[in-house]
């Protein structure tokens, strides 16, 4: 399957055929049924329960749109053309663009799930508009893939439950046993949390706290305010990441 060039930070897949939701269902880790309310935010995981792809599904007209980051577009309709086996369902790269925008939800948009200060998204040809997106992810704790979300990441350390992108009654999917074990028999140790930030560093560099010790690591940064991934015993008071000073 191949993925259409249009330079663009998200790629639009549009699933259709009478078992759309059912193969869904299936593989992601929220509930497709949710999508009779509004949009669904869910992300599709290895059998070890460790992320691949997150995206937001929208249906229209019987059509369920999924709205992927570009850079992991490929791999993941790749991945869900040799999951499909004999499902009667079609997956076509659309030519489709989002458009994002932030206050009330206009016709025709769509509700942002994961949190209400991320606005609406839209994918019928309207123009986005012009905000700092990372500033709002910094001050909300949203993940992006690529830089917070990696392949080493498990949900529930990225807030995926925080983020309506996880369903603990819908059922299995693809790594649905590890996320479930996470939730149930553990503490979480370790995970993304909003800091403090003095000065800046760059994205990936190691948090140590006063005895030297790796406590975290730094990633997007703004307006005095960064997203670390910690790790909660050894993250109890400020930081060093590089000249940067950060407090939890």
């Amino acid at each position: 399957m191949s993925i259409p060039e249009h330079d663009t930070p998200r790629h639009i897949l549009e699933i259709s055929g009478t078992q759309r939701r059912k193969f869904l269902q299936g593989l992601v880790s929220n509930d497709v049924n949710r999508l009779d309310e509004g949009m669904v935010y869910a992300a599709l995981l290895t059998p070890q329960g460790k992320y691949l792809c997150d995206f937001l599904l929208v249906e229209e007209d019987g059509v369920i749109l999924l709205d992927a980051p570009a850079p992991l577009a490929p791999a993941l309709f790749q991945r869900l053309g040799m999951y499909k086996l004999r499902s009667d369902v079609t997956l076509t790269p659309s030519q489709r663009a989002l458009a994002r925008g932030l206050g009330d939800v206009p016709a025709g948009a769509y509700a942002d799930p994961r949190d209400p200060a991320l606005g609406w998204r839209a994918y019928d040809g309207r123009d986005s508009e012009d905000h700092d997106w990372t500033a709002l992810r910094v001050a909300q704790c949203i993940p992006e893939a690529g830089i917070e979300l990696t392949p080493d990441s498990y949900l529930l350390e990225s807030r995926f439950e925080a983020l309506n992108g996880v369903d603990f009654r819908k059922g299995c999917y693809v790594g649905q046993e590890v996320t479930a074990r996470m939730k149930h028999k553990t503490e979480l140790r370790k995970g993304l949390r909003r800091v403090a930030l003095t000065g800046h560093a760059p994205i990936g560099t190691p948090l140590l706290n006063d005895s030297g010790k790796e406590a975290g690591t730094l990633y997007s940064q703004a307006d005095g305010h960064a997203i670390a991934y910690l790790r909660f015993d050894r993250a109890t008071g400020p930081l060093r990441a590089g000249d940067a000073v950060i407090t939890p």
